[in-house]
C-alpha cells in the first residue's frame, strides 16, 4: 500500500536450542508415536527457513506486540513440527501455515485475557522490541512506516484485517485466502473491498495536516 512500510524481519537461525525446544514440548515419546507420513527434520528446517519471515510478519500484523512476538512465533513452529506430517502439499504452504498462526494467536489472546490484572507485559519493553536482527542501521523512516501500518491494521476488524493482510501484504489469491479462512471466495472479495476502503480512509486521515 502507498505510504506504509513492510517489515523485513531477519531470519533467526534454526539451531540446537530450537531443536531442544521442539523435542521438549513434543515429549520423549513423540518420535515413536509419530505417523508414518511424518517428515524429516530437514523438511521442517526448509519450512522454517522459507516461511519464518511470513510467520513473524503475520503474528505482528495480527496484533501481537513486543517480546510476545518471538514467543508466539516459537509456538507456531512447535505446532508446525508436530503437524508437518499432516501437510500433503495440496494447498500452498502459506495457506496451511496461516491456519496454524491464527489459532496460536487466538490461543495466546485467550491466555492473556485469563491472566490476573498486573501481569501484562511492560509497555516500555514492548515498545522497545524490534523485529529479529533489526539493528541501528534500520532507517527511522521505515520504522515509522511500519508503525503506521500496524496502527492502520489495528483499526480494521478481525475479519477485514485477515483478508487485507493475506491479499495486499502477502499476495495470496482469493481462492487461497478462502481456503485459509474456511469461507467462500465471494465472502473474501467482499471483505477485501471493505478493508481497502477503510484502510485508505484511515491512511488519508493520518495524512491530513493537524
Amino acid at each position: 500500500m502507498r505510504g506504509v512500510g513492510h517489515e523485513n524481519p531477519g531470519l533467526r537461525p534454526l539451531n540446537t536450542s530450537m531443536r531442544s525446544l521442539v523435542s521438549a514440548q513434543l515429549g520423549p515419546g513423540a518420535a515413536a508415536d509419530a505417523p508414518a507420513s511424518v517428515r524429516t527434520w530437514a523438511d521442517f528446517e526448509t519450512i522454517y527457513r522459507e516461511h519464518f519471515r511470513f510467520v513473524w510478519r503475520t503474528v505482528r500484523r495480527l496484533g501481537i506486540e513486543g517480546a510476545q512476538v518471538d514467543d508466539v512465533v516459537q509456538e507456531v513452529f512447535v505446532v508446525v513440527h508436530r503437524r508437518l506430517g499432516d501437510f500433503e502439499g495440496r494447498s500452498a504452504a502459506k495457506t496451511w501455515l496461516y491456519g496454524i498462526v491464527r489459532r496460536v494467536v487466538a490461543d495466546h489472546r485467550r491466555t492473556l485475557r485469563r491472566k490476573p490484572l498486573g501481569t501484562a507485559p511492560d509497555s516500555e519493553a514492548m515498545d522497545a522490541a524490534s523485529p529479529p536482527e533489526e539493528g541501528p542501521e534500520a532507517s527511522a523512516e521505515q520504522a515509522e512506516r511500519v508503525r503506521l501500518l500496524h496502527q492502520l491494521l489495528s483499526q480494521l476488524d478481525e475479519a477485514k484485517r485477515e483478508v487485507f493482510i493475506l491479499a495486499e501484504l502477502e499476495g495470496l489469491t482469493l481462492a487461497e485466502i478462502a481456503e485459509a479462512l474456511g469461507v467462500n471466495a465471494n465472502t473474501v472479495a467482499s471483505r477485501l473491498r471493505a478493508a481497502r476502503r477503510e484502510f485508505e480512509a484511515a491512511l488519508e486521515e493520518q495524512r491530513r495536516p493537524r
